[in-house]
Protein backbone atom coordinates (compact mmCIF):
# COMPACT_ATOMS: atom_id res chain seq x y z
CA UNK A 1 0.00 0.00 0.00
CA UNK A 2 1.45 3.36 -1.02
CA UNK A 3 0.44 6.90 -0.20
CA UNK A 4 1.19 10.46 -1.16
CA UNK A 5 1.10 13.66 0.85
CA UNK A 6 1.15 17.38 0.18
CA UNK A 7 4.28 18.14 2.16
CA UNK A 8 6.64 20.05 -0.10
CA UNK A 9 9.53 18.79 1.99
CA UNK A 10 8.71 15.23 0.92
CA UNK A 11 10.82 15.19 -2.20
CA UNK A 12 9.18 13.27 -5.02
CA UNK A 13 12.47 11.91 -6.29
CA UNK A 14 12.17 8.91 -8.60
CA UNK A 15 15.90 8.46 -8.97
CA UNK A 16 17.00 7.64 -12.50
CA UNK A 17 13.48 6.96 -13.80
CA UNK A 18 13.02 8.58 -17.21
CA UNK A 19 9.52 10.01 -17.18
CA UNK A 20 7.54 13.17 -17.81
CA UNK A 21 5.02 14.91 -15.57
CA UNK A 22 2.36 16.85 -17.50
CA UNK A 23 0.24 19.42 -15.70
CA UNK A 24 -2.45 21.12 -17.81
CA UNK A 25 -3.26 24.42 -16.12
CA UNK A 26 -5.62 27.36 -16.46
CA UNK A 27 -6.16 29.79 -13.61
CA UNK A 28 -7.38 33.35 -13.18
CA UNK A 29 -5.54 33.84 -9.90
CA UNK A 30 -2.09 33.58 -8.36
CA UNK A 31 -3.57 32.15 -5.17
CA UNK A 32 -1.65 29.06 -4.09
CA UNK A 33 1.26 29.72 -6.45
CA UNK A 34 3.90 29.44 -3.72
CA UNK A 35 2.65 26.00 -2.67
CA UNK A 36 2.35 24.78 -6.27
CA UNK A 37 5.85 26.04 -7.08
CA UNK A 38 7.25 24.22 -4.05
CA UNK A 39 5.52 21.03 -5.17
CA UNK A 40 6.85 21.31 -8.72
CA UNK A 41 10.34 21.85 -7.30
CA UNK A 42 9.97 18.56 -5.41
CA UNK A 43 9.47 16.51 -8.59
CA UNK A 44 13.11 15.55 -9.03
CA UNK A 45 13.98 13.03 -11.71
CA UNK A 46 11.03 14.05 -13.89
CA UNK A 47 10.64 16.21 -16.96
CA UNK A 48 8.01 18.63 -15.61
CA UNK A 49 5.82 20.12 -18.33
CA UNK A 50 3.20 22.74 -17.45
CA UNK A 51 0.89 23.59 -20.35
CA UNK A 52 -0.59 26.89 -19.26
CA UNK A 53 -3.74 28.40 -20.74
CA UNK A 54 -3.93 31.19 -18.15
CA UNK A 55 -4.37 34.88 -19.10
CA UNK A 56 -1.16 36.66 -20.23
CA UNK A 57 -0.38 38.36 -16.91
CA UNK A 58 -0.79 35.11 -14.97
CA UNK A 59 1.17 33.16 -17.58
CA UNK A 60 4.05 35.66 -17.34
CA UNK A 61 4.22 35.40 -13.56
CA UNK A 62 4.25 31.61 -13.80
CA UNK A 63 7.13 31.82 -16.29
CA UNK A 64 9.05 34.17 -13.99
CA UNK A 65 8.57 31.96 -10.95
CA UNK A 66 9.33 28.63 -12.58
CA UNK A 67 12.16 29.67 -14.90
CA UNK A 68 14.11 26.85 -16.50
CA UNK A 69 13.09 24.31 -13.86
CA UNK A 70 9.80 23.68 -15.65
CA UNK A 71 8.97 23.28 -19.33
CA UNK A 72 6.32 26.02 -19.35
CA UNK A 73 4.33 26.69 -22.51
CA UNK A 74 0.88 27.60 -23.83
CA UNK A 75 -1.31 24.99 -25.53
CA UNK A 76 -0.39 24.51 -29.17
CA UNK A 77 -2.82 26.58 -31.27
CA UNK A 78 -3.28 23.91 -33.94
CA UNK A 79 -4.66 21.44 -31.38
CA UNK A 80 -8.41 21.99 -31.45
CA UNK A 81 -11.17 20.87 -29.11
CA UNK A 82 -13.60 22.21 -26.54
CA UNK A 83 -11.86 20.56 -23.59
CA UNK A 84 -8.91 22.77 -22.69
CA UNK A 85 -7.46 20.18 -20.33
CA UNK A 86 -7.16 17.66 -23.16
CA UNK A 87 -5.54 20.28 -25.41
CA UNK A 88 -3.01 20.85 -22.66
CA UNK A 89 -2.29 17.15 -22.27
CA UNK A 90 -1.91 16.68 -26.03
CA UNK A 91 0.53 19.60 -26.13
CA UNK A 92 2.53 18.04 -23.31
CA UNK A 93 2.60 14.64 -24.97
CA UNK A 94 3.84 16.23 -28.18
CA UNK A 95 6.87 17.81 -26.50
CA UNK A 96 7.63 15.05 -23.99
CA UNK A 97 10.90 13.24 -24.54
CA UNK A 98 9.85 10.24 -22.43
CA UNK A 99 7.51 7.32 -22.98
CA UNK A 100 6.36 7.07 -19.37
CA UNK A 101 4.13 10.01 -18.51
CA UNK A 102 2.26 11.14 -15.41
CA UNK A 103 -0.73 13.38 -16.18
CA UNK A 104 -2.05 15.29 -13.17
CA UNK A 105 -4.38 18.15 -12.30
CA UNK A 106 -2.95 21.12 -10.42
CA UNK A 107 -4.46 19.95 -7.12
CA UNK A 108 -2.77 16.52 -7.18
CA UNK A 109 0.19 15.97 -4.85
CA UNK A 110 2.40 12.91 -5.42
CA UNK A 111 5.23 11.76 -3.21
CA UNK A 112 8.12 9.51 -4.18
CA UNK A 113 6.45 6.24 -3.21
CA UNK A 114 3.31 6.87 -5.25
CA UNK A 115 5.30 8.13 -8.23
CA UNK A 116 7.57 5.11 -8.14
CA UNK A 117 4.58 2.76 -7.91
CA UNK A 118 2.80 4.28 -10.92
CA UNK A 119 5.97 4.36 -13.01
CA UNK A 120 6.78 0.75 -12.09
CA UNK A 121 3.27 -0.31 -13.09
CA UNK A 122 3.83 1.31 -16.48
CA UNK A 123 6.43 -1.38 -17.15
CA UNK A 124 3.50 -3.81 -17.47
CA UNK A 125 0.51 -1.61 -18.30
CA UNK A 126 -0.16 1.18 -20.78
CA UNK A 127 -2.42 3.26 -18.55
CA UNK A 128 -2.54 3.25 -14.74
CA UNK A 129 -5.32 4.72 -12.61
CA UNK A 130 -4.16 5.36 -9.01
CA UNK A 131 -6.45 6.33 -6.13
CA UNK A 132 -6.87 9.93 -4.98
CA UNK A 133 -7.78 10.89 -1.44
CA UNK A 134 -8.32 14.36 0.01
CA UNK A 135 -5.53 15.81 2.13
CA UNK A 136 -8.01 17.87 4.15
CA UNK A 137 -11.64 17.11 4.87
CA UNK A 138 -14.06 20.04 4.90
CA UNK A 139 -17.69 18.90 4.87
CA UNK A 140 -17.99 18.86 1.08
CA UNK A 141 -14.84 16.74 0.74
CA UNK A 142 -16.39 14.17 3.08
CA UNK A 143 -19.49 14.05 0.85
CA UNK A 144 -17.36 13.72 -2.28
CA UNK A 145 -15.33 10.97 -0.63
CA UNK A 146 -18.57 8.96 -0.39
CA UNK A 147 -18.60 8.96 -4.20
CA UNK A 148 -15.02 7.67 -4.20
CA UNK A 149 -15.87 4.83 -1.84
CA UNK A 150 -18.84 3.63 -3.89
CA UNK A 151 -16.73 3.84 -7.05
CA UNK A 152 -14.12 1.59 -5.42
CA UNK A 153 -16.65 -1.25 -5.34
CA UNK A 154 -18.03 -0.59 -8.82
CA UNK A 155 -15.11 -0.55 -11.24
CA UNK A 156 -12.74 1.91 -9.61
CA UNK A 157 -12.65 5.63 -8.91
CA UNK A 158 -11.58 8.24 -11.45
CA UNK A 159 -8.77 10.35 -9.98
CA UNK A 160 -7.29 13.63 -11.16
CA UNK A 161 -4.20 11.81 -12.39
CA UNK A 162 -3.20 8.94 -14.66
CA UNK A 163 0.00 7.24 -15.67
CA UNK A 164 0.25 6.47 -19.38
CA UNK A 165 2.70 5.20 -21.97
CA UNK A 166 3.09 7.91 -24.58
CA UNK A 167 3.41 5.33 -27.34
CA UNK A 168 -0.16 4.19 -26.57
CA UNK A 169 -1.46 7.67 -27.47
CA UNK A 170 0.57 8.58 -30.53
CA UNK A 171 -2.62 9.55 -32.36
CA UNK A 172 -3.94 11.49 -29.38
CA UNK A 173 -7.49 11.30 -28.07
CA UNK A 174 -10.71 13.26 -28.49
CA UNK A 175 -10.59 16.82 -27.12
CA UNK A 176 -14.33 17.37 -27.57
CA UNK A 177 -15.50 15.22 -24.64
CA UNK A 178 -16.21 16.06 -21.00
CA UNK A 179 -14.98 12.88 -19.26
CA UNK A 180 -11.43 13.17 -20.53
CA UNK A 181 -9.79 10.52 -18.35
CA UNK A 182 -12.30 7.87 -19.42
CA UNK A 183 -11.75 8.91 -23.04
CA UNK A 184 -7.99 8.57 -22.60
CA UNK A 185 -8.21 5.14 -20.97
CA UNK A 186 -10.73 3.85 -23.51
CA UNK A 187 -8.53 5.12 -26.35
CA UNK A 188 -5.53 3.24 -24.96
CA UNK A 189 -7.61 0.06 -24.62
CA UNK A 190 -9.02 0.48 -28.14
CA UNK A 191 -5.44 0.74 -29.40
CA UNK A 192 -4.65 -2.63 -27.82
CA UNK A 193 -3.21 -1.34 -24.55
CA UNK A 194 -3.64 -2.71 -21.03
CA UNK A 195 -5.21 -0.74 -18.18
CA UNK A 196 -4.69 -1.10 -14.42
CA UNK A 197 -6.86 0.25 -11.62
CA UNK A 198 -4.29 0.62 -8.82
CA UNK A 199 -6.56 0.56 -5.77
CA UNK A 200 -3.60 0.48 -3.37
CA UNK A 201 -1.60 3.40 -4.78
CA UNK A 202 -2.82 6.44 -2.85
CA UNK A 203 -2.15 9.94 -4.17
CA UNK A 204 -3.07 13.01 -2.16
CA UNK A 205 -5.28 15.73 -3.58
CA UNK A 206 -6.09 19.18 -2.25
CA UNK A 207 -9.76 19.53 -1.40
CA UNK A 208 -11.76 21.86 -3.67
CA UNK A 209 -13.25 25.07 -2.37
CA UNK A 210 -16.96 25.03 -1.66
CA UNK A 211 -17.54 27.00 -4.88
CA UNK A 212 -15.54 24.48 -6.91
CA UNK A 213 -17.41 21.62 -5.26
CA UNK A 214 -20.82 22.95 -6.28
CA UNK A 215 -19.63 23.72 -9.81
CA UNK A 216 -18.59 20.07 -10.25
CA UNK A 217 -21.90 18.46 -9.23
CA UNK A 218 -23.78 18.53 -12.53
CA UNK A 219 -20.66 18.06 -14.66
CA UNK A 220 -19.80 14.86 -12.83
CA UNK A 221 -23.37 13.61 -13.24
CA UNK A 222 -23.17 14.43 -16.96
CA UNK A 223 -20.13 12.16 -17.22
CA UNK A 224 -22.46 9.21 -16.78
CA UNK A 225 -23.82 9.65 -20.30
CA UNK A 226 -20.66 7.71 -21.19
CA UNK A 227 -21.83 4.85 -18.95
CA UNK A 228 -25.56 4.40 -19.64
CA UNK A 229 -26.16 1.77 -16.95
CA UNK A 230 -24.86 4.12 -14.27
CA UNK A 231 -26.89 6.99 -15.70
CA UNK A 232 -30.03 4.87 -15.62
CA UNK A 233 -29.37 3.96 -11.99
CA UNK A 234 -28.88 7.62 -11.07
CA UNK A 235 -32.05 8.69 -12.87
CA UNK A 236 -34.00 6.03 -10.96
CA UNK A 237 -33.07 7.44 -7.54
CA UNK A 238 -35.42 10.43 -7.38
CA UNK A 239 -38.53 8.56 -8.66
CA UNK A 240 -37.80 5.69 -6.27
CA UNK A 241 -37.45 8.03 -3.29
CA UNK A 242 -40.54 9.97 -4.33
CA UNK A 243 -42.70 6.87 -4.65
CA UNK A 244 -41.43 5.51 -1.34
CA UNK A 245 -42.22 8.78 0.40
CA UNK A 246 -45.67 8.97 -1.19
CA UNK A 247 -46.41 5.40 -0.15
CA UNK A 248 -44.93 5.96 3.30
CA UNK A 249 -42.50 3.11 2.76
CA UNK A 250 -39.96 4.59 5.12
CA UNK A 251 -38.51 1.22 6.04
CA UNK A 252 -37.57 0.65 2.38
CA UNK A 253 -35.79 4.00 2.34
CA UNK A 254 -33.93 3.10 5.52
CA UNK A 255 -32.84 -0.23 4.07
CA UNK A 256 -31.65 1.50 0.88
CA UNK A 257 -29.68 4.03 2.92
CA UNK A 258 -28.05 1.25 4.96
CA UNK A 259 -27.11 -0.62 1.78
CA UNK A 260 -25.45 2.55 0.45
CA UNK A 261 -23.45 2.87 3.65
CA UNK A 262 -22.46 -0.80 3.61
CA UNK A 263 -21.26 -0.51 0.00
CA UNK A 264 -19.27 2.62 0.80
CA UNK A 265 -17.70 0.98 3.84
CA UNK A 266 -16.64 -1.96 1.68
CA UNK A 267 -14.92 0.54 -0.60
CA UNK A 268 -13.28 2.23 2.39
CA UNK A 269 -11.81 -1.03 3.63
CA UNK A 270 -10.66 -2.24 0.22
CA UNK A 271 -6.87 -2.33 -0.25
CA UNK A 272 -6.24 -0.56 3.05
CA UNK A 273 -8.40 2.42 2.18
CA UNK A 274 -9.50 2.84 5.80
CA UNK A 275 -6.15 4.52 6.41
CA UNK A 276 -6.99 7.33 3.99
CA UNK A 277 -10.78 7.67 4.02
CA UNK A 278 -12.81 8.70 7.09
CA UNK A 279 -15.61 6.47 8.37
CA UNK A 280 -17.91 9.49 8.18
CA UNK A 281 -17.70 9.31 4.39
CA UNK A 282 -19.42 5.93 4.47
CA UNK A 283 -22.23 7.43 6.55
CA UNK A 284 -22.56 10.22 3.96
CA UNK A 285 -23.06 7.77 1.08
CA UNK A 286 -26.89 8.05 0.99
CA UNK A 287 -26.58 11.84 0.77
CA UNK A 288 -24.26 11.54 -2.20
CA UNK A 289 -26.56 9.02 -3.93
CA UNK A 290 -29.49 11.42 -3.58
CA UNK A 291 -27.37 14.31 -4.84
CA UNK A 292 -26.27 12.30 -7.86
CA UNK A 293 -29.89 11.37 -8.56
CA UNK A 294 -30.97 15.02 -8.54
CA UNK A 295 -28.00 16.16 -10.64
CA UNK A 296 -28.59 13.37 -13.17
CA UNK A 297 -31.97 14.88 -13.99
CA UNK A 298 -30.41 18.34 -14.35
CA UNK A 299 -27.77 16.82 -16.64
CA UNK A 300 -30.49 15.19 -18.73
CA UNK A 301 -32.28 18.54 -19.03
CA UNK A 302 -29.05 20.20 -20.19
CA UNK A 303 -28.46 17.42 -22.71
CA UNK A 304 -31.95 17.57 -24.20
CA UNK A 305 -32.67 21.27 -23.84
CA UNK A 306 -29.28 22.89 -24.40
CA UNK A 307 -27.19 20.28 -26.21
CA UNK A 308 -24.64 19.79 -23.48
CA UNK A 309 -23.07 21.12 -20.31
CA UNK A 310 -20.85 24.16 -19.85
CA UNK A 311 -17.16 23.47 -19.30
CA UNK A 312 -14.99 26.54 -19.14
CA UNK A 313 -15.95 28.75 -22.06
CA UNK A 314 -17.45 25.93 -24.14
CA UNK A 315 -20.52 23.73 -24.10
CA UNK A 316 -19.70 20.04 -24.48
CA UNK A 317 -22.29 17.54 -25.67
CA UNK A 318 -20.41 14.25 -25.48
CA UNK A 319 -19.27 12.66 -22.21
CA UNK A 320 -16.86 10.09 -23.68
CA UNK A 321 -16.56 7.39 -26.33
CA UNK A 322 -17.04 3.68 -25.70
CA UNK A 323 -14.16 1.31 -26.50
CA UNK A 324 -16.29 -0.35 -29.19
CA UNK A 325 -16.91 3.00 -30.86
CA UNK A 326 -13.23 3.90 -30.78
CA UNK A 327 -12.23 0.57 -32.29
CA UNK A 328 -14.75 1.05 -35.09
CA UNK A 329 -13.07 4.36 -36.00
CA UNK A 330 -9.67 2.78 -36.45
CA UNK A 331 -8.57 2.28 -40.07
Amino acid sequence: MLSSSSAASSRADVGSAAAAYILPLRTESLHGLDELTSYLDSLHGLQVIVVDGSPPAIFSEHARRWGVRVWHMPPRPHISGRNGKVRGVLTGLAVSTHDKVIIADDDVRYDSDALAAVLAALDRYDVVRPQNYFLSLPWHAVCDTARTLLNRVSGGDWPGTLGVRRRALLDGYDADVLFENLELENTVIANGGRALVAYDVYVGRRAPTTKQFWSQRVRQAYDEFARPHRLAAALAVVPAVGMSMAGRRYKALLVAAILCMVGAEAGRRKAGGHRYFPALASVAAPVWVLERGLCAWIALLLKVGFGGVRYGEARIAKAASAVKELRARRP
